[in-house]
């Protein structure tokens, strides 16, 4: 079965559900239906999504599931959020040495850190 579409191929507007079918007696019931908010999300997203949760949103977790740095994990979090319409308000950037002291990022990558600081 397909994924539900949200934009319409067409001109990308909004596409509304009118009409649910039961696969089982074939009963029909159309109106207007609203879309869940994870619908439009991409595949991508979803996938961080259900990590997300399974990880008990443990961004920490999450990064080393996905074999990501914990600063591009954070980066993924706020892109969904903000595909759902958050507004993501920019947190003073954590000193690299608290992130390695608390274990939420390696010495390779607190170095990293310290290095795009330092270009800035």
């Amino acid at each position: 079965m397909k994924r539900n579409l949200s934009k319409c191929p067409v001109c990308g507007g909004e596409l509304e559900i009118t009409e649910l079918r039961c696969s089982k007696c074939g009963t029909v019931i159309r109106g207007r239906f609203r879309q869940c908010e994870f619908c439009s999300l991409e595949e991508g997203q979803l996938e961080f999504l259900r990590l997300f949760l399974a990880s008990r949103g443990n961004i920490s977790e999450v990064a080393k599931r996905m074999g990501v740095s914990h600063p591009t994990a954070r980066q993924r979090l706020n892109d969904l959020l903000r595909s759902l319409g958050y507004e993501i308000v920019e947190e003073e950037e954590e000193s690299p040495v608290d992130l390695l002291e608390r274990g939420e990022i390696s010495v390779e990558e607190a170095i990293e850190l310290i290095k795009r600081r330092k270009e800035r």
